[in-house]
């Protein structure tokens, strides 16, 4: 018999396997007496906060928006915009806040050049946060 036999068999090796069921058994303890006692961890210390009269801070970002009609008339924050003023005018928003926002509206007929050169003046301008603003479908 191999597993715990105190027969003589003329071999004196010592057993080689390790009996891993009381280790298991003590981190499954360990383990239910942490899950009882993570809860008490949260509110050990009861305080008081202070209390003051302060401003919201406003993290929302400036939104700019960007419309391009079917005929590929654009439109920034509803004014139409000559083609060859949009640059410069992108320039001049992203200079007054560099952390605006653009939100682009292109109508479903819209040609893919004219979006991608609206794109590319933004970004000459140094405007990079740009969102594509869509429907859902019904």
């Amino acid at each position: 018999m191999a597993f715990g036999s105190f027969e003589n068999s003329g071999s004196s090796q010592p057993m080689a396997e390790i009996n891993t069921t009381p280790l298991v058994d003590v981190m499954l303890v360990l383990l239910v007496i942490f899950i009882i006692t993570a809860p008490l961890f949260h509110d050990a210390v009861p305080i008081e906060l202070p209390r003051v009269d302060a401003s919201k801070l406003d993290d929302s970002p400036r939104v700019l928006s960007v419309a391009i009609d079917a005929a590929g008339e654009v439109f920034v924050d509803g004014q139409a915009v000559a083609p060859d003023e949009l640059a410069a005018r992108f320039a001049e928003i992203s200079a007054a806040d560099g952390q605006i926002e653009l939100q682009l509206r292109a109508d479903r007929g819209t040609r893919y050049e004219r979006v991608t050169a609206v794109l590319a003046d933004a970004q000459r301008a140094g405007l990079v946060k740009i969102a594509f603003v869509t429907e859902p479908v019904p």
